[in-house]
């Protein structure tokens, strides 16, 4: 080292190039070691200060601090994203809240008239033609914005669980929720056009005059467009009502579905066995929706489901309440407690019920299962026969099912209380056999079409 710093610059020259190579690696060692004699003040300083790796990431220098924290999201092709993954059930709950139309469009309104044009243009024509623009790319953001929430806020139908998918169908009518969301989508890209449109125009505008009348065109004009399309945002509204009034089912929670013609006591009966308060009236299809109740058993609670009654008829010619019921025991895991009315009170023969029964049993026959026979206090001396039956074809089963119902049936009168106390024991047997058999993961497809 003394060697090296004893050298004057001329003298370095002289050097062979061996001599300088060998000069080189004998300073750059000595260097590097951590004796505090050969540092100079810059180099102590320099020491101290932390330093930043820089790489260049799309033409622009970001810190390796910054892209640790932060992963860079790199655009990946169609082909490579995954699939979009289907939602469970519980979507309807989470829809947002929307506004009518009229009261968007008048919030909208009034925010974008606080807006004020940018300070320091001293210039009247260039003041007015700044905050004419403004005010209207405020208004345009303000109505475009939240239709732009609603479409990204309602799920889509495709990916929705198959037992909600059924109920917007159902409940809605095929294609209806898409076709809102539709036009719910085509007002929102109307009310960009028209607001970029009109904003440009006001830029350009030549006088303070001119920039008013192009302000007031525009607002006119967006007013237009929402009188004539904002109607899309209105039926979105009572479609966000009528599907977060649908009730929530949980799928690791053990459902009794009560199941029958109408008019036979289904709804009583839920009434008796759990917390649900269904409609009950002396007529036909007087459940015109799903309906859950809950039962708390030995600390275990467990949910009950009140349909809409069937008809004997095929799957086609089915009404959306009846396909209701189907769609519950389709996509749902639940026993089913089946409800016969042998009294003809219900307005459906015990003939029809019968076969109504037997279809419904033989497509469900893996479900756990209860027959119930309800208003026993009124069944007494001979079967019920109706007019338009044709006895003379009757079979064996149908004649003993007149008299008595299905087999191991369970006879019940809510108005006299009879029976009720067996009922909620094999209630309770049955859904504690539901449970294990959810844990268990067995699940049975029912999805078939019959006549």
């Amino acid at each position: 080292m003394k060697l090296v710093s004893s050298l004057v610059p001329h003298q370095w020259r002289l050097l062979t190039s061996q001599q300088r190579c060998l000069q080189a690696f004998i300073f750059s060692t000595v260097s590097t070691t951590k004796s505090h004699t050969f540092w100079s003040p810059t180099l102590r300083q320099s020491r101290n200060l932390q330093t930043a790796v820089s790489p260049v990431i799309s033409s622009s220098y970001l810190p390796t601090s910054y892209i640790t924290q932060k992963q860079i999201e790199t655009p990946t092709s169609p082909e490579k994203q995954p699939p979009p993954m289907q939602e469970g059930l519980g979507a309807f709950q989470k829809l947002p809240m929307v506004m009518p139309s009229i009261d968007l469009y008048c919030s909208a309104l009034r925010k974008s008239k606080r807006v004020q044009p940018t300070k320091g243009i001293a210039n009247i024509a260039k003041r007015e033609r700044n905050r004419g623009a403004k005010q209207l790319d405020a208004l345009m953001k303000e109505l475009a914005l939240p239709l732009k929430g609603y479409m990204e806020s309602f799920p889509r139908k495709r990916l929705l669980h198959p037992y909600e998918r059924s109920l917007i169908e159902l409940t809605l009518g095929d294609g209806k929720y898409e076709e809102v969301l539709g036009k719910v989508d085509v007002l929102r890209k109307k009310v960009l056009s028209v607001g970029k449109e009109h904003a440009s125009l006001c830029a350009k505008a030549l006088s303070k005059r001119e920039a008013e009348e192009r302000l007031n065109e525009g607002v006119e004009k967006l007013e237009l467009v929402f009188q004539q399309e904002g109607r899309a945002v209105d039926d979105l509204l009572s479609i966000a009502k009528v599907l977060r009034a649908m009730p929530v089912v949980d799928l690791e929670m053990p459902t009794l579905c009560l199941v029958g013609a109408p008019n036979v006591g289904k709804s009583s009966l839920v009434r008796i066995l759990s917390t649900g308060k269904p409609e009950i009236c002396n007529y036909p299809f007087t459940t015109r929706g799903i309906l859950m109740g809950h039962i708390v058993l030995n600390y275990q609670r467990f949910q009950v489901t009140d349909t809409p009654g069937l008809l004997r008829r095929c799957d086609e010619d089915r009404n959306n309440l009846e396909k209701l019921t189907l769609a519950v025991l389709t996509h749902l895991p639940t026993a089913v407690l089946y409800v016969h009315d042998l009294s003809g009170e219900c307005g459906t023969s015990p003939s029809d019920q019968f076969r109504i029964y037997k279809e419904i049993k033989e497509r469900f026959k893996d479900y756990l299962w209860i027959d119930v026979v309800s208003k026993c206090d009124l069944l007494g001396g001979s079967p019920v026969m109706y007019a338009k039956e044709d006895r003379s074809s009757d079979e064996a089963e149908i004649i003993k099912y007149r008299e008595t119902g299905p087999d191991e049936s369970i006879h019940v009168s809510v108005k006299t209380e009879h029976g009720l106390n067996e009922l909620k024991s094999k209630v309770k047997e049955v859904l504690i056999n539901e449970k294990e058999k959810i844990k268990s993961g067995d699940k049975v497809d029912q999805s078939v079409d019959s006549c």
